[in-house]
């Protein structure tokens, strides 16, 4: 008796140890299996590759972000410095990534290379804390981003939206956020433009005697730098999806530079800006300072920041999405997640299970919490594990020293970051022992 091939519309991805790649035929073919191969494709270029690191990056942070930083600091001159001292920090960061990303050629960015220097154990716990507390709350921060209702039934109307544009195609997931990652460029113009032109006029009142104020606590700097570093966060997203990137040695490098130049150069001057109009005491009253910016500054074009917002936001959403199921399909391949979110459409080429799962996970925490003390929740895990990954670097160059690294960086760039993020997490439970207590206890229950 001969058994007639069942042809399922996903099939299981195989890149790693223990996988062997499944060739299925078309429905209705005679063709043996083993005709095609069922794989993502290589579909992001370099211009691609930008706009998921700068469209990503740029999200609700720039707009919410200063002003905790503000707070954490006590001046003007001190707050624009951790601005600076935080992009120049990401760009040691995305740099060692760029190393990682082209010698260890796997998706799944953090994961994978927790997995290939320290084992499966950390790296399951990596997999454990981005199911549990990254994901909802990076959904969770748009929802509260100006503290109205009509934000939060925009994120939860355009979560699916996402999810079926990342289920359906690659290529459309990656075109649209191009057109969003320009989209995102012109708000922070709308707010640089403004700024420069006030200090044409002499608008510099608010920079006089930049570093006085109140006196910062020193053990307030960490969150400082989390809240500026949560809004450089996504330089790291484009390792998640490794495996689909034309030429990733040429590739992953140039992406991550050009990308790091833009948002840092974008980032200093949005707030530059905002201090050429607003002072210190007025940005810390404020719940969105772009928006109160914009309503000064602007007049009735105003209207048009909060809509450039909401497609930075729906950016920053359609890019992690894109990213963070390439990671849970990598796990599942691993064995560390359920087997069929390792499953790829045979027709589509998406890692269709991965995306759908992303889904619930979004909605659980979107009306709940208080955003600033979920980013201090949030950081612990984020970078300690980031932190883990670029030290997993260092501990590469001894323990597989002929490894082919097409793109290297000086050892002092990968060693001073690793130690910035543990500094930063120690610090941290310090400045604020509950959030970031949770967040360690929730670590060590993987």
């Amino acid at each position: 008796m001969v058994r007639k091939p069942v042809v399922s519309t996903i099939s299981k991805g195989g890149y790693l140890q223990g996988n062997v790649n499944r060739r299925l035929p078309s429905v209705g073919s005679k063709d043996p299996p083993g005709q095609e191969k069922v794989v993502l494709k290589k579909k992001i270029t370099l211009l691609r590759g930008i706009s998921i690191i700068t469209g990503t990056i740029i999200g609700a942070g720039i707009f919410i972000s200063p002003k905790g930083v503000l707070q954490n600091t006590g001046s003007v001159g001190m707050s624009l410095t951790i601005w600076t001292v935080c992009g120049v920090l990401s760009l040691f960061g995305a740099l060692s990534y760029a190393e990682l990303g082209t010698s260890i050629k796997k998706s799944g960015g953090h994961y994978t290379y927790i997995l290939e220097a320290f084992g499966p154990l950390p790296a399951f716990v990596r997999v454990w804390v981005e199911l549990l507390i990254i994901r909802e709350f990076n959904r969770n921060n748009w929802g509260n981003l100006l503290l109205l209702s009509i934000y939060q039934a925009y994120v939860a109307e355009s979560s699916p939206v996402v999810m079926v544009l990342n289920s359906m195609s690659v290529s459309w997931s990656a075109r649209i956020q191009i057109f969003l990652t320009f989209c995102k460029l012109t708000a922070i113009l709308i707010i640089i433009v403004p700024g420069v032109m006030q200090l044409i006029k002499g608008q510099t009142q608010y920079f006089k005697d930049s570093f006085s104020g109140k006196d910062a606590n020193i053990m307030g700097l960490p969150l400082a730098f989390y809240y500026g570093m949560y809004a450089y966060a996504g330089w790291f997203y484009l390792n998640f999806v490794t495996e689909e990137v034309e030429n990733p040695e040429k590739t992953i490098p140039l992406a991550i530079c050009i990308s790091m130049v833009i948002v840092t150069t974008g980032y200093v001057l949005t707030n530059v800006a905002y201090f050429t109009t607003i002072s210190a005491e007025e940005l810390l009253l404020s719940n969105a300072v772009a928006v109160t910016f914009s309503e000064r500054l602007l007049g009735n074009f105003s209207l048009a920041v909060p809509i450039f917002v909401a497609l930075s936001c729906f950016g920053s959403m359609n890019g992690g999405v894109f990213a963070v199921s390439r990671l849970f399909f990598v796990a599942s391949r691993e064995g560390h997640l359920p087997e069929i979110l390792s499953m790829i459409h045979i027709r589509k080429h998406t890692p269709l299970p991965a995306v759908i799962v992303l889904h619930p996970l979004t909605m659980i925490m979107l009306f709940s919490g208080d955003l600033y003390s979920l980013l201090n929740f949030l950081s612990f895990a984020r970078w300690l594990f980031i932190g883990l990954a670029v030290a997993g670097l260092i501990y590469l160059r001894y323990k597989c020293p002929d490894m082919h690294r097409p793109f290297k960086v000086p050892l002092f760039i990968p060693a001073l970051f690793s130690f910035t993020c543990f500094f930063m997490v120690a610090l941290s439970l310090y400045s604020d022992p509950f959030s970031t207590g949770m967040g360690f206890i929730i670590t060590l229950t993987g």
